[in-house]
C-alpha cells in the first residue's frame, strides 16, 4: 500500500473500532479516491472497496476495470469478475476474507440501492449505516497535500477572473452561455483540469436565481452579472464567485447591496477560527445583511465544505454546532437576491488555520470592472 494513503486507512480503521463497526463498504468515487487513490465511476457493475476494522482492504471490480484498478489503487488485494461470472460470489468471498459476518457495515452514501440490497442479502446478520460517520470527520480535516491542491486550484480561478476583468465592456453583447465558455477556456489555460461544477453566468434578473444555468440572454450594459466557477487540481476544486457590472450603471440599490454582501463576507471570514461553531460564521454574515435591510433576501446557507466533493462537511449554516478545526476548508458566500431584478453573491474558499483562517482567493470583490 502506498505510504501516502496508509495513514488514511489506519485512521479509518481506528474510527471503525472506536464505533464498534465491522467495515466500510464503498463504491468507486470520492471516498475510494480519498482512501486508496481509486476514482473510477461507480457504473452499473458491482464494484466495492471493503475496509475492515482489522486487516487489509479488498477491492472488487469488473474484469474490464482490473488493469486500471491494479495500476491506480493503493490496494494489494484487487479481485475481478467477468461478465459471465456471478459478481456476488466474488463479493461474498471478499466479505468473508475481511472477517465480515455480522456487526455494522458502513455504506457509501452514493451507493446505488440495488447494491445496498445485494449486501443486505449477502449479510443478513449485519446492520447498515452510512460511511459518513467515519469518513466525514476524517475528510473534513485536509492534510498538507490536499490544501496545496486547493491553493493551486484557487490560483487558477483567480487568474481566470483577472482575465474576465480585463475583457471589460468587450463582454457586453455576449450571451451568458458564450461567456461561460470563454471562462472555461481560461481555466484550462491556467492549468486547471476541466470545471469543478457547471459554470454559472447569471445576468440581470437571472442573477436573482442562485443556481441559474447560463442561457441565451445577452449581457447588457448595466447588468449585474454573477460569475460562479472553478476548476480542478489533482482532483480538488476551486469555487469562486464574483458579481460585476461590465459597463454602464447598475440598477438603483444594487451598489449598496453589493457593499453589504462584501461586508457580510468579511465579517464571516473574520469569525473563522478553531473552536468556533460553524453556525456562528453563518450568523456573522447574516447579521450584516439583515442590518442592511435584506435579511429575507439571503436565501441560502453561508457556506459548504470543499474537498474531493465540491459540497461536503462542514456546512456553514444556522444551528450547526460543529466546532471548526484546523485544516477544514469551506466556502464563505453570502448573497442578496431580489426577485425579477438582480442578485449579488461573493464567494471565496477559506482554510482554517491554528489561529484563524487563510483565504484561498484574492481577486478584487468590487462590482466595478
Amino acid at each position: 500500500m502506498r505510504a501516502s494513503n496508509d495513514h488514511r486507512i489506519r485512521a479509518a480503521r481506528v474510527a471503525l473500532r472506536e464505533r464498534g463497526a465491522a467495515a466500510l463498504a464503498l463504491t468507486p468515487g470520492a471516498n475510494t479516491a480519498y482512501l486508496v487513490d481509486y476514482a473510477a465511476d461507480a457504473g452499473e457493475r458491482h464494484a466495492f472497496l471493503f475496509v475492515p476494522a482489522e486487516g487489509d482492504p479488498v477491492l472488487v471490480v469488473p474484469e474490464l476495470d482490473g488493469a486500471r484498478a491494479r495500476a491506480d489503487a493503493a490496494v494489494a488485494d484487487v479481485r475481478t469478475w467477468g461478465d459471465a461470472d456471478d459478481p456476488l460470489a466474488v463479493v461474498d468471498d471478499a466479505l468473508a476474507d475481511c472477517g465480515v459476518a455480522g456487526g455494522e457495515v458502513l455504506l457509501d452514501p452514493e451507493m446505488a440501492a440495488r447494491f445496498v440490497l445485494d449486501l443486505q442479502t449477502l449479510r443478513p446478520d449485519c446492520t447498515f449505516g452510512l460511511a459518513d460517520a467515519v469518513l466525514g470527520p476524517l475528510r473534513a480535516r485536509k492534510d498538507d497535500a490536499e490544501i496545496d491542491a486547493l491553493r493551486r486550484a484557487g490560483r487558477a480561478a483567480d487568474r481566470a477572473m483577472r482575465d474576465v476583468r480585463e475583457w471589460g465592456d468587450d463582454v457586453v453583447g455576449d450571451t451568458e452561455r458564450e461567456l461561460a465558455r470563454r471562462i472555461e477556456t481560461r481555466l484550462d489555460a491556467h492549468g486547471g483540469t476541466g470545471t469543478a461544477f457547471p459554470t454559472i453566468v447569471a445576468s440581470g434578473p437571472n442573477a436573482a436565481n442562485p443556481h441559474h444555468e447560463p442561457g441565451e440572454r445577452i449581457i447588457e450594459a448595466g447588468d449585474p452579472v454573477t460569475l460562479d466557477f472553478g476548476t480542478l487540481m489533482d482532483g480538488y476544486p476551486s469555487d469562486q464567485t464574483r458579481t460585476v457590472v461590465f459597463a454602464g450603471d447598475p440598477p438603483e440599490g444594487y451598489a449598496a447591496a453589493h457593499e453589504a454582501v462584501v461586508a457580510a463576507q468579511r465579517a464571516a471570514v473574520d469569525a473563522v477560527e478553531p473552536g468556533v461553531p460553524a453556525g456562528e460564521v453563518d450568523a456573522a454574515a447574516r447579521d450584516v445583511i439583515a442590518a442592511a435591510g435584506y435579511g429575507d433576501a439571503f436565501l441560502h446557507r453561508t457556506g459548504h465544505g470543499v474537498g474531493l466533493d465540491v459540497h461536503e462537511p462542514p456546512t456553514i449554516v444556522a444551528g450547526n454546532e460543529t466546532p471548526l478545526e484546523a485544516g477544514m476548508v469551506f466556502s464563505v458566500e453570502p448573497g442578496i437576491y431580489v426577485e425579477d431584478a438582480w442578485g449579488v453573491r461573493i464567494e471565496d474558499l477559506v482554510v482554517v488555520t491554528e489561529s484563524g483562517c487563510e483565504r484561498l482567493n484574492d481577486t478584487p470583490r468590487g462590482w466595478r470592472i
